[in-house]
Formats: C-alpha cells, structure tokens, sequence
C-alpha cells in the first residue's frame, strides 16, 4: 500500500523532528521497534503522544491542557533564560510572566463570562502560543499595548507616596 505524497512528507517531518530531540521522543527506543515490527517509529511516536494526550485529557479536561501549554514550554525557556547572558531573552521572558500572571487573574475575576466564549480553550491555547512563539513574541505586544498604559499610570502614583513618606533614621 502507498501514501499519498502529503502524508510521506508529514511522516518526514515528524521523522525530523524525533531525531532532533531524541531524548523527548525517545528516538533509540522507537527505532529498535521499528525494526522488530516493520512499521515506521513515526506511527508508535504519534500512537504514545495521542494516547498520553488522551489520558492528560481525560484527567483535567480542557483547562488542564490549556494552562500545560501555557506553562511547561515557557517555564522550560525561562530556566535557560536565567542561565544565558541575552537580555533580550530576560525581557521576553519577564514580559511573558507578566502577561500571564494578568490574563490568570483577569480569568480568575471574570471565570463567569469564559462560559459564554464558545471555544474558549482552544482560542486560549492559539493565544498563549502567540504570546511566547519566537516568530510573534505578542507577550511584548500585549504589555506594551494593553497592560503598561492600564498599571503604570497606578505604579507611578503609588511611587510618588512611598517616595514622600520619611522614613526613619535607626542609630
């Protein structure tokens, strides 16, 4: 039986992809398997993913994979942020924290109006995605359009008071 030349291409880039993160894929192990069986490693990698999907799923339903898309990759990008010497690392990062942290407590406050957006955990995970995906990087639009011009004018008052209380001298 032959594939169409659309899913070869896909089985390849998955293919691709396996072997440039063989430890996350599990590549020597589904290689072997793919020797015993006959059948590409693509099929086993794709049936484990579907199926630990399924089961994170399953457990915590659509908010759970949201909030473990909007979480583990930037968390992960963010320990090596700390360790590189590339600010613009630390501000995209610091930036995206930020934008989380007020779209979680602006969820949080208004949870009642999420029931009403059809879809909402799918156009929550596009959003997220957009927001720490190095080609779009819309967390520093996001603050700079939406967030800054709403909280600094606040910060900048509350500054002014902390900075005109004396404070005391201790000997």
């Amino acid at each position: 039986m032959t594939l169409p030349p659309q899913v070869v291409a896909a089985i390849q880039k998955v293919d691709i992809f396996m072997e440039r993160y063989p430890t996350l894929t599990q590549y020597e192990k589904l290689k072997a398997i793919e020797k015993q069986t006959g059948y590409s490693k693509v099929y086993f990698f794709l049936l484990g993913f579907t199926v630990i999907s399924s089961i994170i799923y399953g457990l915590g339903g659509s908010k759970l994979v949201t909030d473990l898309v909007s979480f583990i990759y930037p968390a992960y990008m963010s320990f090596k942020a700390i360790d590189s010497s590339n600010a613009a690392e630390h501000t995209q990062w610091l930036t995206y924290w930020v934008v989380f942290s007020f779209m979680t407590i602006v969820e949080n406050i208004c949870g009642f109006i999420t029931d009403f957006i059809p879809f909402y955990f799918f156009i929550k995970v596009a959003f997220f995605i957009w927001l720490y995906h190095p080609k779009f990087m819309g967390a520093g639009l996001v603050y700079t359009e939406v967030i800054k011009p709403f909280v600094m004018p606040y910060l900048n008052s509350l500054q002014k008071k902390s900075a005109a209380v004396p404070t005391k001298k201790t000997e």
